[in-house]
């Protein structure tokens, strides 16, 4: 393992392509660990806020401040935290961030008023923001080349299972244990998790050198990294996808059960979510194999189309059920297909911050997120669910124009 040090504190090594070692079975399984349970922390408040409003007695209608404090503290935090990991050792800013993220939820779980809750959501997302992109990072500067952004839908389908099996399990036990033994249990998950990741990531961050090498040696990897002005410009553009991109997912996803619930179909919301949520993960294996055969910039462009299509069908066919299910299928694994690809394209085209520009495109997942909940209520009251989802299909539209500017993936020349 070789490594120098940049000073103290901090440290750089070489990439996989100078000798770093392998991206183990094992790296990998405690990667998708520790995004299951950031994942489900952050999907449990949701059906957690009726017990957390009786609690504290507080309106319900107030408890959804919670969600939004932990996203806008995301938003901030994020770019900050992924500048610091991509300035320091990342496994111990992750390990140090996981610790936070611990304590935060024991604050929630304890917290006795709804004010000093508020406060450990903020905390919480402040502690996500340094875990995920993070993560990613590790895994997809440790990974082969040619497999990287199928490593990284492998630990991003930690996040999207914690979406239909984490979040409903932690609703379960809130109603024989009481909402906090939910945070408990997340905030000793964590924190056991913290041991490993100051231990098993022993090479540090990769050199930019080693991650171009690699880069350099990969076929579908997109062309030499983008610095500078110039460069700062192209990442602008290539996080302005992503906050397009969960703009059109979460108009439909958000508002789902709501649309369900007020045309008579309350039954078919848990079935149709779990559907969704199978969906969204196998699609986020498909996208990744295939960012790493055919190019991540072809594969998001791709996916970007076809889920603008799917989600004008899902409004087609919203009043039949059977119908309103294969369509729903068709949109989320055109949907997460696009977040492996656009995550690889992202660490190939700026390896020298990978974290950081990583963190910038969660930033634009929660801003897309957030926006849509601001502007889907509206709509979803004044006009109706479907005419909702084909605002949503449109915004995919500038989305995917994006995408068909981007710099050309670089393919083999054949000899």
């Amino acid at each position: 393992m070789d490594s120098t040090c940049g000073g103290p504190g901090r440290s750089t090594t070489s990439g996989p392509a100078l000798g770093t070692p392998r991206l183990s079975a094992g790296l990998v399984a405690l990667a998708w660990v520790t995004q299951f349970l950031v994942g489900t922390d952050l999907f449990v408040v949701a059906p957690l806020l009726p017990d957390i409003a009786a609690s504290l007695h507080v309106a319900p209608a107030r408890t959804g401040l919670l969600i939004t404090a932990f996203s806008l503290a995301y938003v901030v935090a994020s770019p900050f935290a992924g500048r610091l990991s991509d300035r320091y050792d990342r496994a111990r800013i992750l390990s140090a961030a996981l610790v936070l993220f611990s304590l935060a939820n024991v604050a929630t779980a304890l917290a006795p008023s709804f004010g000093l809750l508020l406060a450990t959501r903020v905390v919480a997302g402040v502690a996500a923001a340094a875990t995920g992109p993070t993560v990613y990072a590790l895994v997809s500067t440790r990974a082969q080349a040619t497999a990287r952004a199928q490593v990284l839908a492998v630990v991003g389908s930690g996040l999207l299972t914690a979406l239909w099996v984490g979040a409903p399990a932690g609703a379960l036990l809130s109603r024989h244990a009481g909402w906090q033994s939910a945070f408990v249990i997340l905030a000793a998950g964590t924190c056991v998790l913290a041991v490993p990741h100051a231990v098993v990531w022993r090479s540090g961050r990769t050199t930019t050198a080693g991650h171009r090498a690699a880069a350099d040696n990969d076929p579908a990897a997109g062309p030499p990294a983008l610095s500078g002005q110039r460069g700062g410009g192209v990442a602008a553009f290539a996080v302005a996808v992503t906050a397009l991109w969960a703009f059109s997912v979460y108009t439909l996803y958000t508002f789902l059960a709501v649309a369900l619930h007020a045309d008579g179909r309350a039954a078919d919301v848990s079935w149709l979510l779990v559907v969704y949520g199978i969906a969204a993960v196998a699609g986020g294996q498909a996208g990744g194999r295939l960012a790493d055969r055919a190019g991540a910039v072809r594969v998001t462009g791709v996916a970007l189309a076809l889920m603008a299509v799917a989600e004008v069908a899902v409004a087609l066919v919203f009043p039949t059920t059977w119908a309103l299910t294969v369509a729903l299928v068709l949109f989320s694994s055109a949907a997460y297909a696009f977040f492996p690809a656009q995550q690889r394209h992202l660490v190939d085209a700026f390896p020298e911050r990978a974290t950081g520009m990583l963190s910038w495109n969660n930033s634009a997942l929660f801003v897309g997120l957030s926006l849509a909940g601001a502007v889907g209520g509206p709509v979803v009251h004044s006009y109706g669910y479907p005419q909702l989802l084909f605002l949503g299909a449109a915004v995919a539209a500038p989305a995917w124009f994006l995408t068909r500017h981007r710099p050309a993936d670089r393919r083999p020349r054949r000899p």
